[in-house]
């Protein structure tokens, strides 16, 4: 029962992908030629409501769905694998015109032509699972 609640939330997310336009190729096409709020609107409201999430989980030790303390764990001070990560991310959200959360919400509504690039996403997931361990952490 858990999993069909998961599955609803994921396709309640795609339509509100969706119908905000968060998967709008053009909208994307937009935010990369700096001419338009509408996706760092976006952007920055979800980052917000992401810092408020954590610092509430942090402060009242919410507990999972297990009944498991969440956990947050410190990472390393590193700028290159932050850049170079994010670099790679934003040249493949910027080529595709779509990042990995749009991307299931566009094959969903019948752009199939997304499942190359879900493809190749997953693909270099793999990859990099292959050379995690050379790479700067």
């Amino acid at each position: 029962m858990k999993a069909v609640k998961f599955i609803l939330i994921g396709i309640l997310f795609g339509i509100i992908l969706y119908k905000s336009e968060a998967a709008s190729w053009y909208r994307i096409y937009e935010m990369f030629q700096f001419r338009s709020f509408h996706m760092y609107g976006m952007i920055g409201t979800a980052l917000t409501t992401a810092i408020i999430i954590v610092q509430i989980i942090k402060r009242k030790k919410i507990k999972d769905s297990n009944g498991m303390q969440i956990a947050f764990q410190a990472k390393d001070k590193s700028i290159t694998r932050y850049l170079v990560g994010g670099t790679i991310f934003g040249l493949g959200w910027a080529l595709s015109g779509a990042c990995p959360g749009p991307m299931f919400a566009l094959i969903g509504s019948g752009y199939w032509t997304l499942g190359i690039v879900l493809i190749f996403a997953i693909l270099g997931t793999w990859i990099y699972g292959l050379i995690r361990h050379k790479l700067p952490h």
